[in-house]
């Protein structure tokens, strides 16, 4: 039996949480989507947004796909620009991610093997490797939602 699951299921989860993260960032607009809350340690939603872009490179191109990618997660973070920019991103790496699973197989393992931490399973397969994504597109979207909120306080005019 297949661990995970199937790329159709994957991709509409996928699909879901990359359009709620480009509604959220769109009601910032231009003005604001690269402002971050007056929090140590805060990040802007242009900036988690790119990160969750960098996320779905990572796992699906390099670990899935097997193919070379270049990140730089720490620049992620300091991401800046325009929502224009920001759906161009998203819509490259939705392209990518498509490409990335396209054989991809739930039971088999990665084409390179992740780096370990503790309380990963003994045997991690390309399945754990989507919902592993899934777990950080969601959990960053939940992040994007607060900062909306946080954002939209700090600056009620905008």
């Amino acid at each position: 039996m297949a661990e995970g699951i199937d790329r159709q299921t994957a991709q509409w989860y996928v699909d879901t949480a990359l359009a709620k993260l480009m509604s959220r960032a769109d009601e910032l607009g231009d003005d604001l989507v690269s402002v971050r809350p007056d929090l140590e340690g805060a990040n802007s939603v242009f900036a988690l947004v790119t990160h969750c872009c960098g996320v779905l490179e990572h796992w699906g191109g390099a670990i899935i796909a097997g193919r070379e990618v270049a990140r730089d997660r720490s620049a992620e973070f300091r991401a800046e620009g325009s929502i224009a920019q920001l759906e161009a991103m998203v819509s490259a790496q939705r392209s990518r991610w498509l490409r990335d699973l396209a054989d991809y197989d739930a039971g088999a393992p990665p084409r390179v093997e992740p780096r370990r931490h503790d309380g990963d399973p003994e045997t991690i397969t390309q399945g754990w490797v989507v919902l592993h994504v899934l777990e950080e597109l969601y959990q960053h979207l939940g992040h994007v939602e607060i900062t909306v909120d946080l954002v939209r306080a700090a600056h009620p005019a905008g």
